[in-house]
This record gives C-alpha cells, structure tokens and sequence, in this order.
C-alpha cells in the first residue's frame, strides 16, 4: 500500500473510529480497524489483523483510561485485573498469531466474520 493522502485520511478515520468506538465501549480494534483496512484499504485479512494488533502496542488508550479512572468508574484495584489480563492476552496473542498465520487467509476471514455476526445477533437479542 503506498501511503498517498487517500490511504492516510483512511488510515486516521480508521484510528478516529476505532479510538471513539473503544472510548465508549471498550472495543475498536477488531471490530473497526479490520474491517475498513480489508474493504477500505483492500489489505489482506491476515495483514489488517496484524497492523490492528500493532496499534495496540502503543499506549492508544491511556488517554482514555485516565478519564476511566478520574471518573471513579475505575479504581486502583481494578489495574490488578488489567495486569492479569494483560499478561494472559500476551500469551494468547503470540500463540494464535502462531497459529493463524499457517492458516488459509479465506478461512480466518470467515471465522472472523462469522464470530462477530454470532456476537452482534446475541447482543441485539439480548435483555
């Protein structure tokens, strides 16, 4: 992908979208970044899932964690449970990332696609 002012402007409504997405639900990356680098962008899935977990190498969302935590929604015990997470969500990342890509890029894309359908129909379901 050459980076034109097309791919850019793309490229910051991807991390605008995905940033407010995440600010106010606590999702973005997957749900927003992957799909608009596979459509928008026309990047392979495989590559869109590795530039969405790039992102996530960077501290995106400290700035919202600290609005999080001013508001009392987040207290200093609760950074005991990111810390658990975030050790489990390493491992679990570098192992499905060996993992998937050996896989066939068509099959990923389809459970992909598939596990966000099963998830929007039990949230608009839902009580």
């Amino acid at each position: 992908m050459k980076m034109d002012i097309n791919a850019f402007l793309l490229l910051a409504l991807t991390g605008l979208l995905a940033g407010a997405l995440g600010g106010m639900v606590g999702v973005g990356g997957g749900i927003i970044m992957v799909p608009m680098l596979v459509y928008a962008l026309q990047l392979p899935q495989l590559t869109a899932q590795g530039i969405s977990l790039s992102v996530l190498m960077i501290p995106v969302s400290s700035f919202a964690v600290y609005n999080y935590f001013k508001s009392g929604i987040l207290s200093k015990e609760h950074f005991l449970y990111t810390l658990v997470i975030a050790a489990f969500f390493a491992v679990g990342t570098f192992l499905a990332s060996k993992l998937v890509v050996k896989m066939d890029p068509l099959i990923v894309k389809r459970f992909f696609g598939g596990f966000m359908l099963i998830i929007a129909i039990k949230m608009i379901l839902e009580r």
